[in-house]
């Protein structure tokens, strides 16, 4: 089974799926960084202004669809992953065949404007327009509802350290299987 994590950009999803996935002994998969790579640029936001959003959504969807036939990986899905064509249907259908784990890793828009300011937006492409940290609020009220739809698990991550949302993380994946060759306990 694969874990997939969503959520708004700046709630941690790399870095918390690339600690997960050490935890788990398994594969970490940023989709950015593959659909970038598939579209022929090093940098999420080359290939967002070189493709166009909506393009840019299709390879995404493109792009999931391949990493959703292997198992055992954490996945970080970009944080309009999930509003790309076909996206949507994809996990439900995976989450019916009980092939990923769905984890909302949620914030309140307030903190995420506090992450993100802390860090280098260049490769934080604006969606609505606004600045990266104007568009907060917008993207939170756009998304926070699909989020929750597709979730298996939200987790609230506003006041927490990374530590902390690590082990609720490691928590909400316990049951699951561990990737292949691996020992059950870790």
């Amino acid at each position: 089974m694969n874990v997939i994590l969503v959520g708004l950009r700046g709630v941690g999803k790399t870095t918390l799926g690339r600690a997960l996935a050490a935890r788990r002994d398994g594969r970490f998969v940023d989709l950015d960084d593959l659909t970038a790579a598939a579209a022929g640029h090093t940098r999420v936001a080359e290939a967002f202004v070189a493709l166009g959003e909506s393009e840019f959504r299709r390879a995404e969807a493109s792009a999931l669809r391949v990493v959703l036939g292997y198992r055992g990986q954490v996945v970080a899905l970009g944080g309009g992953t999930p509003t790309a064509p076909g996206v949507e249907r994809m996990l439900a259908d995976a989450r019916t065949a009980k092939l990923v784990r769905v984890i909302y890793l949620r914030a309140t828009p307030a903190t995420l404007r506090a992450r993100l300011a802390a860090t280098d937006l260049r490769d934080r492409p604006s969606v609505t327009g606004e600045g990266a940290l104007d568009e907060i609020g917008t993207l939170f009220e756009r998304r926070d509802g699909l989020y929750q739809s597709l979730a298996d698990v939200v987790l609230d991550v506003d006041g927490l350290v990374e530590g902390e949302v690590l082990e609720r993380l490691v928590a909400a994946t316990a049951d699951l299987p561990r990737p292949p060759g691996q020992p059950a306990s870790a």
